[in-house]
């Protein structure tokens, strides 16, 4: 009987699944490379990552600092955003959405980062405001929602319709 080998696959370090960033090398102009749970960020400098702060279907979310005028963001990383033409349409519809839609309850876009080069343009970055939760946070606590709750998303989204 064959004794079972030991396993070429490693552990992966505490770092490389942290919510915390990682600095990588970069050799891009004016960019710079972060790990965050297991994706890199190929960020503008002005931009210091704080930590990852979500996680979806689309893309990892992280929180950062604007070195140049000291506001919190969320970077938005939406990975191989082109890689089919649904996911091309989705992408650009949340850019023209939230681009139109300027409005005090929907979360506003402060920068699309350039790419750093148009024929090796995969990976979108939306940079939006830093908001504390998200609706769907909330629908998900285990916080028990009262009428008030529900009255207020309403009014939240019925406050953008003008009649």
């Amino acid at each position: 009987m064959q004794q079972p080998q030991p396993s070429d696959a490693r552990a992966p370090a505490k770092s490389e699944v942290s919510n915390v960033p990682v600095r990588k090398e970069c050799n891009i102009p004016g960019k710079q490379a972060w790990m965050l749970w297991h994706t890199v960020f190929e960020i503008d400098q002005v931009y210091q990552p704080i930590k990852a702060i979500g996680k979806g279907a689309y893309g990892v979310v992280c929180s950062a600092k604007n070195t140049a005028t000291g506001d919190k963001v969320a970077i938005k990383k939406i990975t191989s955003a082109f890689e089919n033409l649904t996911d091309a349409k989705r992408t650009l519809r949340e850019i023209k959405l939230l681009r139109h839609l300027r409005q005090e309850n929907i979360i506003a876009i402060i920068d699309i980062m350039q790419p750093p080069n148009k024929d090796k343009f995969n990976d979108v970055y939306i940079v939006n405001e830093l908001m504390d939760t998200d609706l769907h946070q909330i629908i998900r606590s285990s916080q028990p929602l009262s009428d008030d709750h529900y009255q207020y998303f309403i009014y939240q989204q019925m406050s953008y319709i003008e009649i």
